[in-house]
């Protein structure tokens, strides 16, 4: 039986979001029990919690615990409250599309309870977010087994950030189907992209691979190349923040990189994500909004000066893989082929 961290979940009382702090990882495991917004929205802008569908998780969780804290009787004062919190949640990240989904999905099951006590729309705004969390369990199960579909016993596979239990809340997206298959004694050998500047590679995937005894090896994002060329790779599994309806695909750093080495190679290069990352109202990549963070996570990164002090840095935190270079798509409700305009579209009629 597979168990994974579950890296944002309420507390038994449900009064508090819980998260384990990524950035203590690997070295430490450490949980946050969160009740108000300002820590809520640090904690996602510091990718305490990251990956897009486990922002989303914690986005809905936070966005309740907060509701549930406002002291009014009144359904327009527990309305504006309500909206001010959310829109302030917003604003933690602007391109993970999970964060904004949730959100919405989170406003629009409470306008489905007008005419109820607030008492009451907090009851439903909490079936909502745990609806989220489950719903988001069997989504990874279902990735992974759509995607071990297109895997063999015995392939070695590359990884590029980390989209897996603890970027979700099960098995994760490009991970599960290594999960799935690992259970079914398929020996995998993972290479995991160390991706900098955070490490999300080195510090998360193998250190929940290492966790569950998956044969896992730590690279530098510059060897990707290098183990393509030696034919230590047969396929590329990652995850993804946003998917524009061209299949354009906003994912971590360095995913675009790897995938133009994939396609010199002749390797597959799958895209592994919920349905909700899939932003049919963005066009193509172009319109992907891609976020900068902080220049000093490159040169002063983990306490750890790498680069004169002062010196620029410039520290975009995604980059868009354009759909020719995509072999497939993989969703929880089928896997997809170009061509990506047409076809990622079937799964919303």
């Amino acid at each position: 039986m597979i168990t994974t961290v579950v890296p944002a979940r309420l507390n038994e009382d449900k009064t508090k979001l819980v998260l384990i702090d990524q950035t203590q990882l690997p070295t430490k495991e450490v949980f946050l029990e969160l009740d108000d917004r300002e820590r809520i929205f640090e904690a996602i802008k510091m990718l305490r919690v990251r990956g897009a569908p486990a922002i989303g998780i914690a986005a809905a969780f936070g966005l309740y615990v907060c509701a549930n804290k406002i002291e009014t009787e009144n359904y327009a004062e527990f309305r504006k409250e309500f909206e001010v919190i959310r829109d302030y949640l917003a604003t933690s990240r602007p391109t993970a599309v999970n964060l904004f989904w949730a959100l919405d999905r989170m406003t629009a099951r409470f306008d489905k309870e007008v005419g109820k006590s607030v008492s009451e729309i907090k009851v439903a705004l909490l079936e909502e977010s745990e609806a989220i969390l489950a719903e988001d369990q069997a989504m990874g199960k279902a990735i992974g087994e759509y995607g071990l579909e297109l895997l063999k016993p015995n392939m070695g596979l590359l990884t590029h950030c980390n989209a897996g239990g603890i970027a979700t809340s099960g098995i994760g997206t490009a991970l599960a189907p290594i999960y799935l298959g690992h259970e079914k004694g398929y020996n995998f050998k993972v290479f995991a992209d160390e991706t900098r500047p955070l490490l999300q590679g080195s510090r998360l995937t193998a250190y929940e691979l290492n966790k569950a005894g998956i044969d896992v090896t730590v690279i530098c994002d510059n060897m990707a190349s290098q183990v393509m060329k030696e034919g230590k790779i047969d396929a590329v599994l990652v995850g993804c923040d946003r998917i524009a309806a061209n299949g354009d695909t906003a994912n971590k750093i360095g995913t675009c990189g790897v995938a133009i080495l994939a396609k010199e190679y002749g390797i597959p290069m799958y895209i592994l994500g919920p349905t909700s990352t899939i932003d049919m109202s963005t066009p193509t990549g172009k319109d992907i909004e891609i976020e900068l963070r902080d220049e000093d996570e490159i040169g002063n990164g983990f306490g750890r000066r790498t680069a004169p002090e002062g010196v620029k840095a410039y520290n975009p935190a995604f980059d868009v893989t354009e759909a020719r270079y995509i072999t497939a798509i993989i969703t929880e409700k089928g896997i997809v082929y170009p061509p990506f305009g047409e076809n990622l579209e079937k799964l919303f009629k």
